[in-house]
């Protein structure tokens, strides 16, 4: 899903809101956690699950396109751990999609 889908999915459930205005919320929303991550911070949506910051040390790489040996510096990267009951609406979610494509297959 992008973010013009959800926003076209909120819009549609919430009737009351413009989609411009849906849109400008998820842009507020997700620019103030990219703020918060930025600053070292860690966001926990409680029941989805929480935002962290993971350090990758340097390293050393390769340039797939000579081969050549490249030094790549340590870096902060965004993560992501879903809470346990985004994982179990998942995993429910997938696991009647799988019983009924193996009823249709029978």
């Amino acid at each position: 899903m992008t973010k013009s889908e959800l926003i076209e999915k909120i819009a549609a459930v919430q009737s009351q809101l413009s989609a411009k205005d849906v849109e400008l919320a998820v842009k507020m929303m997700l620019d103030h956690m990219a703020e918060a991550l930025a600053e070292g911070e860690r966001i926990e949506i409680r029941g989805f699950g929480s935002f962290s910051l993971h350090y990758r040390a340097a390293r050393l790489g390769r340039n797939p396109k000579t081969g050549e040996k490249v030094e790549l510096l340590g870096k902060y990267v965004p993560h992501f751990k879903p809470g346990k009951e985004l994982r179990e609406r998942v995993n429910l979610g997938l696991a009647a999609e799988l019983a009924t494509n193996q009823s249709l297959d029978s």
